[in-house]
């Protein structure tokens, strides 16, 4: 039988890929994290790991154990946090992964009206984009993440529930009033993120041609300042523009160009009370936001 001290020990050690460091991360002793490894390994029947040079490695046995004990740890400690929860959210905490336009805009006005009905249970946030942020639900690093889709994107993978919480209009972002996305077919572009870059890309072919993406930059601020400076153009969503809209620019909403965004959870249903308490209030924060 797989003992869960033994799987956060592999978990730990893979993450580190060190004895040394997975020990100081538990407060053991190497001697005891090397115990646990070999208790594991006569426990599977397999070898888990194996030396190289004066360090260890995974086996591909270890490191497919290694994904798994990662995904039951964090599932683990989040059921600590659902059963003190679970009492009418008196106490606990919620943990949400979300990108910068949304803890900018949408997340804070959430926080505020969560803390007012249930003011015991701790709200934590990572800033992460949609992909890391649902590598940590996967792992059970986070309880909900908020992300985004746009029309052209993959569906995401099987295990995660989507909770639609917003529409986000696409804007172009120029120095020129009234723009138009066909007037800079010759133009230098400023590209986001990947997944904000292949959006670009398909707006732009809409428009009968492919960006020259000149420049790459992921922080709004900073895009909307290199914009007015005429080291390109770029596209922003709305939420980037509502929590900061820097001087020198003009933003035109692209028809038929918008982001979805989502409040995402992982896990057989129904979703522990401290989560769907968290997704209910991003809900009508964003309701509030679109209705100003």
């Amino acid at each position: 039988m797989l003992n869960l001290v033994h799987l956060k020990v592999l978990a730990a050690v893979a993450r580190h890929g060190s004895v040394t460091e997975a020990a100081r991360e538990l407060h053991y002793s190497q001697p005891s994290v090397s115990h646990h490894l070999s208790r594991l390994e006569a426990a599977t029947g397999a070898k888990l790991v194996q030396r190289a040079g004066r360090g260890i490695r995974l086996t591909p046995e270890g490191a497919l154990l290694a994904r798994r004990a990662t995904e039951i740890v964090g599932r683990v400690d989040a059921a600590a946090g659902e059963l003190a929860a679970q009492v009418g959210l008196r106490a606990g905490r919620v943990r949400l992964a979300a990108n910068a336009s949304v803890l900018s805009t949408i997340v804070p006005r959430a926080a505020r009206a969560l803390a007012g009905v249930h003011p015991g249970l701790a709200l934590s946030i990572a800033d992460r984009h949609p992909v890391e942020a649902l590598r940590m639900l996967r792992r059970g690093d986070a309880d909900v993440a908020l992300v985004f889709r746009y029309a052209h994107a993959p569906l995401e993978d099987d295990g995660f529930r989507l909770v639609h919480v917003a529409d986000d209009p696409i804007h172009l972002v120029s120095r020129q009033p009234d723009d138009t996305v066909a007037n800079h077919r010759l133009s230098p572009w400023i590209g986001g993120c990947e997944r904000c870059r292949n959006e670009l890309t398909a707006v732009c072919a809409t428009h009968g041609f492919t960006p020259r993406i000149d420049s790459v930059c992921d922080d709004m601020v900073v895009v909307q300042a290199l914009v007015a400076a005429g080291i390109g153009v770029t596209t922003l969503p709305g939420l980037a523009l509502a929590a900061h809209r820097g001087e020198g620019i003009h933003t035109t909403e692209i028809p038929g160009a918008e982001r979805r965004i989502y409040a995402a959870t992982y896990g057989d249903p129904p979703d522990p009370p401290g989560a769907r308490a968290l997704v209910e209030a991003l809900q009508r924060a964003a309701a509030e936001l679109t209705a100003q």
